[in-house]
Parts: structure tokens; sequence; C-alpha cells
């Protein structure tokens, strides 16, 4: 497709997102430092432990450096699971933990539970033939969305996949899943900054 996508490869299941993005022929660049950054039209912020990223984003000047693009609107961002916590604007249980904050959205951390309540469920996402099946692992909890955001997928109508612009969340995790489609229209997004 010729678009370059950043995997945030700090902490957390990097490789799996790697892995869907090569079998859907984008250009990869694992992302530990902010000069990796460099010709990237999107980047995704994997699952993991989201306090460890943010101060780890924050330690290696991450955070400021992908903040920097994302107000400038050169890049587009998507967040799973603990991304998705990182990119919220919101997190009442913890509002000093480091974070990019430039998605207008609140989040629990653990909203469904611990690890045990983890889950599977089958979702209409908006502009999809058919259902994409989906796992929740110790899934954080969208609270609310502000005005611009677009829930592209609910679960019992709470939204698990919104949209701002060029910033994406989700709270489940789709590199786990042999279903491409949610990372390729991810990559459609990244490749509309090229044009």
């Amino acid at each position: 497709m010729g678009v370059k996508i950043g995997v945030l490869a700090i902490q957390g299941d990097f490789r799996e997102h790697k892995q869907m993005l090569l079998a859907l022929g984008a250009e990869v660049v694992e992302v530990r430092l902010p000069r990796h950054l460099e010709g990237l039209s999107g980047l995704i912020v994997p699952g993991g432990e989201s306090t460890t990223i943010g101060m780890l984003a924050r330690e290696y000047g991450l955070e400021d450096a992908v903040r920097e693009r994302v107000e400038a609107g050169s890049l587009a961002v998507w967040g799973t699971c603990a991304g998705a916590i990182w990119l919220a604007k919101q997190i009442p249980q913890y509002p000093n933990q480091p974070r990019l904050g430039c998605l207008d959205i609140s989040i629990q951390r653990n909203g469904y539970g611990r690890q045990v309540d983890s889950f599977e469920a089958d979702l209409q996402i908006k502009g999809f033939d058919k259902p994409f099946h989906a796992f929740f692992i110790r899934a954080p909890l969208i609270l609310g969305a502000g005005e611009g955001v677009e829930v592209l997928a609910e679960h019992k109508r709470d939204p698990v996949l919104v949209r701002s612009g060029k910033l994406w969340a989700s709270t489940f995790h789709p590199e786990l899943t042999n279903d491409p489609r949610v990372h390729a229209l991810f990559i459609e997004q990244a490749a509309r900054q090229l044009t």
C-alpha cells in the first residue's frame, strides 16, 4: 500500500500488530524513540500496561513528539486497549497517569473486570458487511465521548471503537484475530495523509 506505519514497541503486544500490518503490505517501523516517528503516516499504540506505556513514552520523549505531530495533523494514531487509555483525555480513577491525552474520551481502566472477566464478542462495526470477532482482555471501558468523537462499534451500548479525526481507540485487541479489516481501515486513514 506504500504507507509507513509505526508500532509503539516499548511495552505490550506490539509484535502481533506488526505481523498484521506486514500481512496487509504496509511498511512497519518499531517506534522506541522520537526519531523513529520520521516519515510515518500512522502509529499504533498496543495493549499492555497503560501506566508503564505512559511512563516510558514520557521518559523517552515520545509523548511530546507524538503530541506535536497529532496537533499538526500529520500523524494518525490508534490506541488499542492500554493504548486507548494512553490516548484518553480523562482517566477519572487515575487523573495523574502519564498519557498523550489528545482524544476526547473518558476511560476506566479494567472497566469490565480483571483477567478472569476477559471475554469475546461479535461486533457490528460501521461499514463492515459482517461481524468482527473481538477479544476483550482486561479491557478498559469508555465512559463517555466528546461531540467530535464518532462511535464505530458498541458492545452492550458501550463504545468499543471510536474515531475523532485521525485519532482512533479500541478497547479490544484486533491484532489477536485473523481478521485484518480494522487494521486495513486504519491503514486507509493513514494513507490519506499522503495525498
